[in-house]
């Protein structure tokens, strides 16, 4: 997916960026593709800052559509079932502050799914401009360690085969403990 990325940016050069940040926001609305072959077709167009910097924008952008089309669409799910667990629910309720900090909180730690706090924070109480503000803020550390990380594997550095070293070592591990666990 990453080099047809590429090859899109190169044919349409003067809208590459436009072309970019659009699909930050289908990814975005989507809510579950990993948007890191976009970071990567960035960073090889683009250079490290540049593509970082459109990356940033564009993840900001799409968070923000998202946002805005879950509320206007999915605000009375916030009654079903799912959402009455108590993580769920406390963002959910969350207003001012506290929804900034959790928002905050949430874009910062990687394993958590942005699409899924981006749902719950449109169809809870927390306004469009805090969710900005914290979902930006939080997406910008979050996305540096992503770029910084591409970089160095697309770039075969020393720092990209041991980072490529411990994603193999990870997968194997998450692997083989799904296949001992369906075996008992």
């Amino acid at each position: 997916m990453e080099q047809q990325m590429i090859a899109l940016f190169r044919t349409y050069e003067p809208f590459a960026f436009l072309i970019s940040i659009a699909m930050n926001v289908i990814i975005s609305i989507l809510g579950v593709v990993p948007s890191v072959f976009l970071t990567a077709a960035n960073l090889a167009v683009f250079g490290f800052w540049k593509g970082t910097f459109l990356s940033f924008v564009g993840e900001a952008v799409g968070a923000i559509v998202s946002f805005v089309l879950y509320r206007k669409g999915f605000r009375q799910f916030s009654e079903t079932k799912w959402f009455s667990y108590p993580k769920v629910k406390r963002l959910l309720m969350a207003e001012g502050k506290e929804a900034f900090l959790l928002v905050l909180s949430l874009r910062l730690l990687p394993f958590v799914p942005s699409g899924m706090v981006t749902f719950v924070a449109a169809i809870g109480r927390m306004s469009l401009l805090l969710f900005t503000a914290a979902s930006s803020i939080g997406k910008l550390p979050a996305l540096l360690l992503e770029a910084y990380s591409v970089y160095q594997v697309m770039n075969w550095t020393w720092q990209g085969k041991v980072i490529s070293t411990f994603l193999a070592v990870f997968l194997f591990l998450f692997t083989w403990k799904k296949v001992v666990q369906n075996k008992t």
